[in-house]
């Protein structure tokens, strides 16, 4: 299969894409009000996938890419971001620190894919990745404030995607199958995990506390999580992995933070501090470089 430069309708699906990843945050923020995160994280894969179990067709691939994705970014990166966010990360912040992923996924794709990295796509994550580190200077353990222990964990859910990222792109050179029974069957992994470490972190009692408190607004929370953020939002990213080099599409999520910083505002009422805005501005324009910067060169 050839890879070729994005579509309009592929740029119009990444676009569809940033748009629920960045309403994401502020429904784990929610969602986290009546629940661990642990639990969490095994109610929205369970959502995600037994509900559909019985009439998708489990994926034309060897067991060890359901398995090592389903690992990477259900249990790696959602058991570190909802942990994250119990422990002192503001949902904006989390859309800006997440995209982090694209830079991790450049460095893992060169040696691990053997995909090549232009100059200007080193800049522009290198101009983000400064970005990143002006963020993590304006934590604070304050009543709305980012915590550092909050910033590490959300850090290293974004080394998680990155993982994930390159699992489905290996994925894509040994079958070409089709990413909605890949996202739904691996979602079938992190359950158990996350279970165990529900009732290990909470106990039982904990657990069931928890899900006696699971109220409306919750359930939505879940559903969006489940339905649009999971299956709809991966199965979109998946694909885009599949038909073009992760470094060409891995920079549009750059753009999520415009989404979730608006939402953390508007649903949660939190406001950046002044270092927060710069760091993420740095973020942002990071993305401008990478996407634009190889033009000038020529086409990528």
């Amino acid at each position: 299969m050839s890879l070729g430069a994005l579509t309009v309708a592929d740029r119009a699906r990444a676009l569809v894409v940033v748009v629920i990843w960045g309403l994401n945050f502020v429904a784990m923020k929610y969602a986290l009000q009546d629940m661990g995160p642990m639990l969490l994280g095994a109610l929205r894969f369970a959502l995600a996938s037994l509900p559909f179990l019985w009439w998708v067709g489990r994926p034309r691939l060897p067991w060890r890419f359901v398995v090592g994705y389903g690992l990477a970014q259900g249990l790696g990166q959602f058991g570190c971001l909802f942990l994250g966010l119990q422990l002192g990360m503001t949902a904006g912040m989390a859309s800006v620190v997440m995209q982090a992923q694209a830079f991790f996924t450049l460095l893992l794709a060169v040696p691990v894919l053997g995909e090549r990295a232009r100059p200007a796509q080193v800049l522009g994550l290198l101009v983000a990745s400064a970005g990143l580190l002006t963020i993590a200077m304006a934590h604070g353990q304050g009543a709305g404030q980012m915590t550092l222990i909050g910033f590490v964990l959300t850090l290293g859910a974004a080394f998680m995607w990155a993982v994930s990222n390159l699992v489905a792109r290996l994925a894509s050179r040994v079958a070409d199958y089709e990413p909605f029974p890949f996202i739904v069957w691996s979602s079938l992994v992190p359950i158990l995990p996350f279970t165990a470490l529900a009732v290990w972190q909470d106990g039982w009692a904990g657990v069931a506390s928890q899900w006696a408190a699971i109220g409306p607004l919750t359930v939505a929370s879940l559903l969006f999580l489940a339905w649009l953020a999971t299956l709809l939002a991966y199965s979109l990213w998946t694909r885009l992995l599949k038909r073009h080099p992760a470094n060409r599409v891995t920079p549009f999520s750059l753009l999520v933070p415009v989404v979730g910083l608006w939402a953390a505002w508007f649903f949660v009422g939190e406001h950046p501090a002044p270092l927060q805005w710069l760091g993420t501005a740095a973020v942002v324009l990071g993305l401008v470089i990478n996407q634009i910067g190889p033009r000038w060169g020529g086409r990528s």
